[in-house]
């Protein structure tokens, strides 16, 4: 019998178990995937002056300004908050995903997400 490039004999009982694996591995991921997506991640700047919740997909679902952040002059201060909390939660959701997807990444590969 010849062996393969691998250097095992065929596609016998560990290549077929090696797929299982493989395929059960890329379900987890995709699973985890969809989990990180619908989450919901939020952060304030100027405390609690501007409030903001982003998705797991990193799409700012919601803003809030309080009335007293509003100062016609000084806008900058106003935009800075903004991004300031829009930023901190979109850092926190890519933390998250990080440390998730890394769990579940075999030794050596997890910075591969």
């Amino acid at each position: 019998m010849a062996r393969n490039q691998f250097g095992g004999f065929g596609g016998g009982p560990n290549m077929q178990q090696l797929m299982r694996q493989a395929q059960k591995m890329q379900e987890q991921l995709q699973k985890a995937q969809e989990e990180l997506d619908e989450k919901v991640y939020e952060a304030s700047a100027g405390g609690g002056m501007v409030t903001c919740k982003v998705s797991g997909k990193r799409e700012l679902l919601e803003l809030t300004i309080k009335p007293e952040a509003v100062n016609p002059d000084d806008v900058d201060m106003l935009q800075d908050m903004i991004l300031a909390a829009v930023n901190e939660a979109l850092r926190e959701g890519e933390k998250t995903r990080e440390e998730t997807m890394g769990r579940m990444a075999p030794a050596g590969m997890g910075g591969m997400f």
